[in-house]
């Protein structure tokens, strides 16, 4: 028997459908632009979007590649032969009466996501991937007596990815949507943006006192990490609620009210049976050869689990590592800087991208996606200058500043880059002093200041020598190269 969380002796079990919206200029079967995050509503449809009489839909090439680059990313491959069918259910938003999609013959079979929970590995089975294309959308305007329907969606390209039932917490079930949209967005198959709705989860979950699972419900189109969580945690201890008053779990659609932190029921779930599947005779079977599987695989850049291996041999902390892979473009940056200019040069980076940029962006600073983007060899030239000592950390991250929203680096060839910086760390007051002469003047004049301080080091005391070198880049107003005038110190003490 899998070993399952249980709450009042109440084994829980998780699966989840995640629809992923593929990144495609087109729809699935139609030549309508795919991107509706700020056209007008009903401006992206044809006669083939609204299912029109005698329209005939043309599957998009690229849509079948972007899902067998996916199935590498999820640990399998894709079938060598697939088809398309017809899922049938009324619903104002679907305007042909059926959804065009795969039932028993999917693109992709199998896979995996391995995640962390609670520091130990644990991997999750999937069932399968099917290609299928999106419905409308419907909104309730508020205070009103109907609602509309916007088209723009119908036909979107979405790769539906199944799991196995195989989680049985709330931490897991996020665990597992957290990795399956960091393998998504680093396959470059989807934007992978939760808040436009490029990935969309739906929660099953059931609770059982036996060895057998109990009725699932199943919460839909759940988009950030932290409501999977809580609808999990809710939908847990409601079920557990209604069994303990002697009722009984109806098989259900349910929503979630973020406002209320809470699932509500919307419909009757219905089985497969229900759909009254049959193969579309529009569309003919997919068949992907090896030629295009060696295409699909090779395509595959590098993914979160490599560069986790990478970066912790950088020596990187787990907090570290994974702010790090939540900003692919970030990630990238470092994996680049560490293969051209090895560990230490990374190590300087990694602080810099997870510590000073990211605070820029968030204080408004600095826009990632509009102003200047520092390429490998400016971050390079910035850590060769700071591991040398020509400017301490805050000096570093003055630098990092100007170079970021001034952009002085930009158009210089990267051999000019080292001297430049040098230059502008001049005009900009934060060189460290080096000179060794000046140094030993400024700490014979520190440690005449400070006999007790002297005489601590002088008995042992490291922890004074500390505050000798901080009034050295006092009294240096910051220029000194504290670990030369650190070394000055000891000798002049004689330890």
């Amino acid at each position: 028997m899998i070993s399952r969380e249980v709450k009042n002796s109440y084994s829980v079990t998780i699966g989840i459908e995640c629809h992923v919206q593929l990144k495609t200029k087109t729809k699935l079967f139609a030549a309508v632009g795919n991107d509706a995050r700020s056209a007008e509503p009903n401006s992206l449809i044809s006669h083939i979007c609204l299912g029109m009489p005698g329209a005939l839909p043309v599957l998009n090439e690229a849509a079948v590649k972007l899902a067998s680059v996916a199935a590498y990313a999820l640990g399998t491959a894709p079938q060598p032969f697939s088809k398309f069918d017809r899922k049938h259910y009324f619903y104002p938003d679907l305007p042909k009466g059926y959804q065009i999609t795969q039932f028993d013959e999917p693109v992709i079979l199998g896979g995996y996501i391995d995640i962390i929970v609670d520091d130990k590995p644990k991997r999750i089975n999937l069932t399968r991937a099917h290609l299928e294309e999106d419905a409308g959308k419907s909104t309730h305007p508020s205070g009103k007596d109907y609602s509309l329907v916007d088209f723009n969606r119908a036909g979107t390209p979405l790769l539906e990815i199944v799991s196995e039932p195989e989680m049985h917490s709330a931490v897991e079930a996020r665990a597992y949507a957290h990795e399956l949209w960091l393998l998504m967005r680093y396959a470059q198959v989807s934007e992978a943006n939760l808040y436009y709705g490029n990935m969309r989860f739906d929660i099953n979950v059931s609770v059982s006192q036996t060895d057998e699972m109990g009725t699932r419900t199943e919460t839909k189109n759940l988009n950030s990490f932290k409501s999977i969580e809580k609808a999990v945690e809710y939908e847990v201890n409601r079920q557990i609620e209604v069994l303990e008053t002697g009722s009984q779990i109806v098989q259900e659609t349910r929503g979630w009210d973020d406002a209320k932190q809470k699932t509500f029921s919307q419909r009757t779930k219905e089985d497969a049976h229900d759909y009254r599947y049959f193969p579309d005779p529009d569309i003919p079977p997919v068949v992907i050869n090896e030629d295009m599987m060696a295409t699909a695989q090779s395509a595959l850049p590098v993914m979160p689990n490599e560069l986790r291996a990478k970066f912790s041999a950088l020596e990187l902390g787990t907090a570290q590592i994974e702010t790090l892979l939540d900003n692919r473009d970030l990630a990238m940056i470092l994996n680049e800087v560490g293969d051209t200019a090895g560990a230490k040069v990374a190590r300087y980076v990694a602080n810099w991208l997870t510590g000073e940029l990211l605070r820029l962006i968030a204080d408004g600073e600095y826009d990632f996606n509009s102003q200047y983007k520092l390429d490998v060899a400016d971050w390079i030239a910035l850590a060769n200058l700071t591991s040398g000592g020509s400017v301490s950390s805050t000096g570093a991250k003055k630098l990092l500043s100007i170079l970021l929203t001034e952009a002085p680096l930009n158009q210089l060839a990267v051999d000019k880059k080292d001297s430049a910086l040098l230059e502008l760390a001049k005009s900009s007051g934060v060189l460290q002093n080096s000179d060794n002469t000046e140094i030993e003047k400024i700490v014979a004049e520190v440690l005449a200041a400070n006999p007790k301080a002297a005489d601590d080091v002088r008995a042992g005391e490291m922890k004074a020598i500390g505050f000798l070198t901080g009034q050295v880049m006092k009294f240096s107003q910051g220029k000194a190269n504290p670990g030369m005038a650190q070394a000055i110190i000891k000798r002049q003490l004689g330890t």
